[in-house]
């Protein structure tokens, strides 16, 4: 195991460069809830620094939920980290409160010179699903529909295609009837880290909700990593592969940052029944690409620690594969 804790379960994680060593940023909780399902909702999240993406110092708590009542008073859930030009960390986050019972999620921004000690900009919200775009999500909770307001997960990146910033997140989109077709990829932009614009869905379908999202290219191509459930397969996607559902990260395929994107054919990418990898990342190393995620296996024997990274290759045909480590060392 890469990334683990004795007393502590360690699920999503987020990784960046600071141009000397990795940076791994993940959720975690104590194992003293019993429960792995009360992870969740007893959640901070924690730091650890690695020359080599396998061996990990761990420094501790770096974020977790407001101590008074706030809108990220109950949860502090995955994020992403970036830099802008001054050389200002930035990290995006997802929070939830109390009062809402943590149904509705929202996105947060806190700042960072040293990438452990944060502040969080203002009273740290920076997006909701309102304004103008709002109309293209499932912007209140669909009770009975879906168990939550899905807005999560924040993926920022430099906009590739000029100035700017460009964020993806889970969420969904409203007036689908089967609740598994009404996951989505939401979108918004930004000039400065600082203001955000909400934008409609670059993808809706598909999966019920498609988690983590982490976008990323290759030579002329964009890929979208995300991960998702066997229980949240939609009846279309079923249609179009026909291997038993799994659980597990797949991810969609597209020419643009922006879209079209489509879902990636042939087998689901990175999956099992019960689950083995979840909330994967695909970071980009000197020896090529790698992909880490936590071990997941089932609430009965829940791992609940980072696995090690394994080689991922770019097919002739633009389709990603995992090799395993025993293979990659054949």
């Amino acid at each position: 195991m890469v990334i683990a804790l004795k007393d502590k379960w360690i699920w999503d994680s987020w990784y960046t460069h600071d141009g000397e060593r990795w940076h791994g940023f993940f959720l975690q909780a104590d194992k003293s809830l019993g429960d792995p399902d009360l992870r969740h909702f007893n959640v901070s999240q924690g730091h650890a620094v690695s020359d080599d993406l396998v061996n990990w110092t761990h420094l501790g708590t770096f974020h977790q939920p407001s101590s008074s009542p706030a809108w990220d008073d109950y949860t502090t859930w995955t994020g992403s980290v970036v830099q802008d030009d001054s050389g200002l960390w930035h990290l995006f986050y997802t929070g939830s409160t109390r009062a809402e019972a943590g149904l509705y999620q929202r996105i947060g921004h806190a700042t960072s010179t040293d990438l452990h000690t944060w502040t969080r900009v203002g009273d740290g919200l920076c997006l909701d699903l309102v304004g103008p775009a709002a109309a293209h999500y499932e912007a209140s909770h669909a009770i009975g529909h879906w168990p939550d307001r899905a807005m999560r997960d924040p993926w920022v990146m430099r906009d590739p295609n000029g100035p700017g910033w460009l964020m993806y997140f889970t969420a969904r989109v409203p007036g689908v009837s089967e609740p598994n077709g009404g996951g989505a990829i939401g979108f918004a932009t930004s000039p400065d880290l600082m203001t955000w614009t909400l934008q409609p869905p670059v993808f809706a379908g598909g999966f019920g909700q498609l988690e983590v999202p982490q976008v990323f290219s290759v030579g002329d191509k964009w890929y979208c990593l995300f991960c998702t459930s066997s229980i949240h397969w939609s009846e279309g996607y079923m249609a179009s592969n026909p291997q038993s559902p799994v659980t597990g990260n797949h991810y969609l395929i597209a020419d643009d940052p922006r879209g079209p994107w489509t879902i990636a054919p042939g087998p689901f990418f990175d999956g099992a029944e019960p689950c083995q990898r979840y909330a994967a990342r695909i970071v980009e190393t000197a020896d090529g690409l790698r992909i880490l995620g936590f071990a997941d296996n089932g609430k009965a024997i829940f791992g609940g620690y980072v696995m090690d990274p394994e080689p991922v290759v770019v097919g002739d045909d633009g389709l990603l594969s995992v090799v395993p480590i025993a293979k990659a060392a054949e």
